[in-house]
Parts: structure tokens; C-alpha cells; sequence
């Protein structure tokens, strides 16, 4: 078996989930050159602004959610704005599987994960945020294996469709994250 790692993946027999979430930004001629049209608004397709570390100004992005198993294999993308809360796509990313051990970084860090994590029967591998009054331990050499997850969205970056986000859509940008990520797959 598999375990399933947010963000990064761990290899043993059993099970691992690994959660992580990335943005890319859209350049601004292909959010100028067509409007989004009045079916669609720019949260629908999984666009958002966000504020870049070191910088004053915000721009548009789009975050990608990954889970991935413990060979560093992905098992589920999910788009958002990017400026959405790593968190909030921590049920979705989990659903429907049952995983021994559930890495994942800071971003996932909340109370009622946590215990929707303990409820399906699996360790919580997530560093506490540094604001907790309570600290909470957790296993570090499981943690380390994380950067699986880390090595995989850096693969499929390799595509610079998936890099830079070209597409209008959030449907057609999802699919070209998928085509890098069965590129790498066969790679």
C-alpha cells in the first residue's frame, strides 16, 4: 500500500497523504486581451489577487492544491484564487481516502483538520503555526519527507504553460496541470 502525503509523500507499506498549495501567476495580456464574460467571474476561474513577499503590489494568481502518495505520485489537484487559504482545500484533497499519515506544512495547520484527521484514524504529521498557545508535537523525520510533494510541483513547473498561467479558463488551466503532471509520470 501507499501512504498519502499533502505536499510530500513518505515511502513505507502503508499509507501517506501530502497536501501543499502553490501559486502561478497569470501574465497581464492574457487577462487584458479577453475579458472574462458574464457566465464567469474571476474567482470561478480560479483567479485571484495576491500580494508577492517583498512587494507593495498585488497581482493575479492562481494556487495549486496537491495531494500526492509516498512516491511522490499525485493523487489530486484542486485550483483556487490566490489569495484562498491553503486550508480550505484540505477536505477536498482528502476526501474519500483513508491514509495512515497526513503530512503536510504550516498552511494546514487548524484545529478542526486536525481532528477530521484523528477521525479517519490517521498521525498528523503538521508543524504547529508559531502563534499556538499550545504546541503540538509531531514525528520531524516523517515531516522531512514532504519535500516529495515539493519535487513534484517543481517538475511539472518545468512546463511553462503550468508555470505561467496562459489559459482563460480554470478547466483548461487544470488540464494542462494534468498533461505536465502525466508527462512527468512517463518521464
Amino acid at each position: 500500500g501507499l501512504k498519502k502525503v499533502f505536499g510530500s509523500a513518505y515511502l513505507r507499506s502503508c499509507k501517506t497523504l501530502t497536501l501543499n498549495g502553490l501559486c502561478s501567476t497569470r501574465p497581464a495580456s492574457a487577462l487584458t486581451s479577453t475579458p472574462l464574460d458574464k457566465k464567469s467571474s474571476a474567482d470561478a476561474e480560479a483567479l485571484g489577487r495576491s500580494t508577492c513577499r517583498n512587494s507593495c503590489t498585488s497581482v493575479f494568481s492562481t494556487k495549486r492544491h496537491v495531494a500526492v502518495d509516498a512516491l511522490g505520485n499525485p493523487i489530486r489537484f484542486v485550483l483556487t484564487p490566490g489569495q484562498r487559504s491553503d486550508v480550505t482545500q484540505a477536505a477536498v484533497l482528502l476526501a474519500a481516502d483513508r491514509p495512515e499519515e497526513v503530512i503536510a506544512d504550516r498552511g494546514y495547520d487548524a484545529d478542526w483538520l486536525i481532528a477530521r484527521i484523528e477521525e479517519i484514524g490517521a498521525e498528523v504529521v503538521i508543524p504547529p503555526k508559531r502563534n499556538r498557545t499550545r504546541q503540538r508535537a509531531y514525528d520531524r523525520n516523517l515531516y522531512a519527507d514532504r519535500n516529495k510533494v515539493e519535487r513534484f510541483i517543481g517538475r511539472i513547473k518545468h512546463c511553462r504553460r503550468v508555470a505561467t498561467r496562459y489559459e482563460k479558463t480554470a478547466t483548461s488551466y487544470l488540464a494542462m496541470v494534468q498533461v505536465a503532471a502525466i508527462m512527468t509520470l512517463l518521464l
